[in-house]
């Protein structure tokens, strides 16, 4: 079928486009350039009636041609200028033979090219034939470097006797595969109970579960000399210029970029983000109690998410805090313009590319060219952000603000308050960048967690009996009928050591957190790795170790408050629900503060039941072990 604008979708998947040039279609591409192309994506236009059918007739093509050629039968090339995202190849005063090479290249490439008429059948490219001429030689290189790579690891390599999946020694497909199974966080526990303290599961990749191995990697002192791998690329922009400071590689840069936002996220202030969390809770609260069923027939009850309600709920607070505005997740209970969706497909998408690091700067742009007009759910935060920095930005410069107003500004005004003092510190991505992580990383990792925890408070009737006598007991004493200040839940030791052993067997991240083995190699684990080998820790496999007593797959807070001095401070060690080390998570302050100010008031107003039958807690991993179909009974207790 004939390539048009209209079914360029169908000819044309990999998002580049090649189209003739008659007013008309310059007024479609310029609108379809709006909605469907992003970066390095690459527009011209031939003229005449010429069919191309191989690069070689191309790149004569651009060799002869001129810039205006005024003969309409004669092929010739033009461009549309792009946004200052495009190529560096596109630019003004741009010739023709300056333009042939990269031009020919994409051709090579893609092998997509329209005539005048914008039609083009398969055969006018032939890419299917050279494809298959192509295959022998690609799968036969593509046997050859894995075989070569197997004898390596089998035979030469120092960390040969290593054990792990067989197809692991050769290729990162097995590591690929189960992350893809959605279950990976248990695949690494196994892992471990089956080959001992350091498994491979990948040709240069190691995961530990030994005592000693988080503080080597990534204890004080250490992580100035492990630095992240690159399979952290995958999570943010390709864009040098745009640095994150979740992913960035380098460990003097990172800590220069994270000083930027560190007293912001800093437990000093905290106090100042209470009336968010407050005001979201009340809503939480009308919402829970709309949707509860009657304590008389409790098996008539309708089953709420309440995954999805916790979720919605922690997106809402990180928005106040962010925007001092919510997004409206608890006003209508859905997934406002597929952000959840669109963050749960950036997770399936960076969970797997970080595997393969090279395929993001393409990808990551091929994204973004499907996601349309209005763009992904995260673009939809982007812009949401974008509008309100307009909004603080255009306020009047001369307003000074008290020490006490400082304290209760939003993340945003501060951020915004710092550009206009040293806008070259502070630029526009430091302000879009800081409140987008906000609002992309501190939703989902506080919904897990608190989902995670009153699943096992439900599942757990004398844990959530003795915390809710506690509950009671400071209730007597609380400053409000209603909330709890964090000053109080801080003193609810109970409550305390429920939301650490809840975090301890659900902590949100599933993956290894994967280092690079710095210059002269390091020993792990009484194992010698060289230079560049990639090791890790993961979060649930430390978490799981006999570092927590005999019973590591019990949920039992007692464990954090009768254990003795010594013991305490090998759990504590071990303890890594945020990361650990320089690296560790920058919200975490803020994801206790949500977490501790809402179990309380959640156990002491509701009843929470699971339908008959039904007390699995499924999950998903794609980087973060996400709950799926969390259903329960609520009943309001006042």
């Amino acid at each position: 079928m004939p390539a048009t604008l209209e079914n360029k979708s169908a000819f044309f998947p990999k998002g580049l486009i090649f189209c003739g040039s008659g007013a008309e279609d310059r007024a479609k591409l310029t609108e379809m350039r709006g909605d469907r192309c992003g970066p390095y994506l690459i527009f011209w236009l031939l003229h005449g009636a010429t069919v191309i059918t191989s690069p070689r007739q191309l790149g004569a093509i651009l060799k002869n041609t001129t810039t205006q050629s005024t003969n309409g039968s004669a092929p010739h090339i033009d461009w549309v200028s792009l946004l200052h995202t495009e190529l560096p190849i596109m630019g003004s005063g741009i010739t023709p033979p300056d333009f042939a090479t990269p031009v020919l290249e994409g051709f090579e490439e893609f092998h997509f090219v329209c005539n005048r008429s914008l039609s083009l059948t398969v055969t006018n490219v032939n890419m299917i034939a050279l494809l298959f001429q192509l295959l022998p030689a690609l799968l036969a290189l593509t046997i050859s470097y894995r075989a070569a790579i197997l004898l390596y690891n089998i035979f030469c390599s120092p960390l040969k006797n290593i054990p792990g999946p067989i197809l692991a020694r050769v290729t990162d497909l097995w590591y690929v595969n189960r992350i893809r199974k959605g279950h990976f966080e248990r695949d690494n526990i196994l892992l471990h109970r089956k080959y001992g303290s350091i498994v491979r599961y990948g040709p240069r990749r190691y995961s530990f579960d030994h005592p000693e191995a988080a503080q080597v990697i990534y204890g004080i002192g250490k992580a100035d000399k492990f630095a992240k791998s690159s399979f952290f690329r995958a999570f943010t922009t390709p864009n040098p210029e745009q640095p994150s400071v979740f992913a960035h590689e380098n460990i003097k840069e990172h800590a220069q970029l994270r000083r930027l936002y560190q007293s912001t996220h800093a437990m000093s202030a905290l106090i100042s983000y209470e009336g968010f969390v407050d005001e979201c809770s009340d809503l939480f609260d009308q919402r829970l109690r709309e949707m509860a069923g009657d304590s008389a027939s409790p098996t008539m009850s309708p089953l709420i998410d309440l995954g999805k309600w916790l979720q919605c709920y922690a997106f809402d607070v990180i928005s106040m805090i962010t925007y001092s505005k919510r997004l409206g997740f608890l006003d209508q209970g859905v997934d406002i313009a597929g952000v959840m969706e669109s963050l749960e497909g950036f997770l399936s998408y960076a969970s797997v590319i970080g595997v393969y690091p090279r395929l993001h700067p393409l990808l990551f742009h091929v994204r973004n060219c499907l996601a349309g007009n209005t763009g992904s759910g995260i673009q939809y935060v982007l812009q949401f952000t974008e509008k309100l920095m307009k909004e603080h930005q255009a306020k009047p410069k001369n307003l000074d603000l008290d020490d006490e107003n400082k304290q209760r500004m939003d993340f945003l005004s501060k951020y915004v308050a710092r550009h206009r003092k040293d806008p070259l510190t502070y630029n526009d991505w430091y302000v879009l960048s800081g409140c987008a992580s906000n609002m992309t990383a501190g939703s989902d990792t506080t919904g897990i967690s608190l989902s995670a925890i009153m699943y096992f408070l439900i599942t757990s009737p004398k844990v959530l009996g003795r915390l809710r006598q506690e509950v009671a007991k400071h209730q007597e004493r609380a400053l409000h009928p209603c909330h709890f200040s964090f000053k109080e839940v801080q003193g609810m030791e109970y409550l305390q050591a429920v939301i650490k052993e809840g975090l301890r067997l659900h902590p949100a991240v599933g993956q290894p957190l994967e280092r690079i083995v710095p210059e002269g190699g390091a020993t792990i684990a009484g194992q010698f790795f060289p230079e560049g080998t990639i090791v890790g820790v993961n979060c649930w496999v430390e978490h799981y170790s006999s570092a927590f007593g005999p019973d590591p797959d019990a949920f039992r807070p007692e464990r954090w408050l009768d254990s003795d001095k010594s013991r305490l401070e090998v759990m504590n060690s071990h303890w890594m629900p945020f990361g650990m080390g320089a690296r560790t998570c920058i919200g975490r302050h803020i994801s206790i503060l949500e977490i501790s100010k809402l179990i309380p008031r959640l156990i002491r107003d509701f009843d929470f039941t699971f339908p008959e039958g039904a007390k699995e807690f499924k999950t998903n991993n794609r980087w973060f072990v996400k709950p799926q179909g969390f259903r329960v009974q609520v009943h309001a207790r006042n």
